[in-house]
C-alpha cells in the first residue's frame, strides 16, 4: 500500500467528502437508519449497488488510455437522481483541485478544462489515482470505501452512534469491500461497467435537496 492511497482515503484529503452524508442524513430522518444494525445494512447495500458502480468507473478512469468524456457520460448516465449528478460533479470539481495541487499532472488540466462544472467523481477518483501511480484495483478500493466510510462516519454525528461500533461495523464489511473491488476491477477491464443503483437513495437524495435546514451538503 502507498503512501498516496493511505492520503486519498484519508478524511481530512481537502476533496469535501466530509460535508456529505452519501444519502445517510435522508435515510435517518425517514426511519431506515436508526441504530447500528440498521446502518450496518445500508452500508451493505449501499456498497452493492452505487458503490459497485463508482468502484468500475474509477478503475476504468485509473486506466492508461481511458476516455474519460465516455466515462462521464457512462457516470451520468447511471446517476438518475438530478440532485446525485450535481452532487458527483461538485465532489469531482473539488477532489480535482486538490488532485492538481497534490499531483500535477496534464491529463487532470486536461480533464478540468473540458468540464469546467466538474465531472463525475469517480471519473475524477480514478484520474486521480493514475496521476498518484496508483493501479485501477487501487481506484476501485478507493470508490468502493468512500462508498460506506461516510455514511458511517456521518451516522456518529446524526445519531451519535458508538464510533467504536462504527468502526467494527467497517472492520465487518472489508471482505466485501475487496470483493466488490475486485468485481469492479474485471468489469472496467472487460469494458462492461455495471449500472447497479439503489432507487431510495435518488429518492431520498432528491427530497434532502430541498430541506431547509440539514447536517450534511447531500
Amino acid at each position: 500500500m502507498t503512501a498516496a492511497l493511505l492520503l486519498l482515503a484519508d478524511g481530512r484529503f481537502p476533496a469535501g467528502g466530509h460535508a456529505h452524508s452519501g444519502g445517510a442524513e435522508a435515510a435517518v430522518k425517514a426511519g431506515r437508519i436508526h441504530d447500528a444494525a440498521s446502518l450496518g445494512a445500508f452500508l451493505t447495500g449501499r456498497l452493492h449497488t452505487t458503490g459497485l458502480t463508482a468502484a468500475a468507473l474509477a478503475a476504468a478512469a485509473a486506466t492508461p488510455g481511458a476516455d474519460h468524456d465516455a466515462l462521464d457520460e457512462a457516470a451520468d448516465a447511471r446517476t438518475p437522481a438530478p440532485a446525485l449528478r450535481a452532487t458527483s460533479r461538485r465532489l469531482g470539481r473539488q477532489l480535482l483541485r486538490a488532485a492538481r495541487a497534490a499531483w500535477p499532472h496534464p491529463d487532470l488540466d486536461r480533464l478540468g478544462g473540458r468540464h469546467p462544472r466538474g465531472a463525475h467523481h469517480p471519473v475524477v477518483l480514478g484520474l486521480t489515482a493514475r496521476a498518484a501511480a496508483l493501479t485501477p484495483a487501487d481506484a476501485a478500493r478507493l470508490a468502493a470505501y468512500e462508498s460506506v466510510n461516510g455514511p458511517a462516519t456521518a451516522c456518529v454525528r446524526l445519531l451519535g452512534l458508538d464510533p467504536y461500533e462504527v468502526a467494527a461495523l467497517l472492520a465487518r464489511l472489508a471482505p466485501q469491500l475487496d470483493a466488490v473491488a475486485a468485481d469492479a476491477v474485471r468489469a472496467a477491464a472487460l469494458g462492461d461497467l455495471p449500472a447497479a443503483s439503489a432507487p431510495l437513495l435518488d429518492v431520498h437524495a432528491e427530497q434532502h435537496s430541498t430541506w431547509k435546514v440539514r447536517l450534511f451538503a447531500s
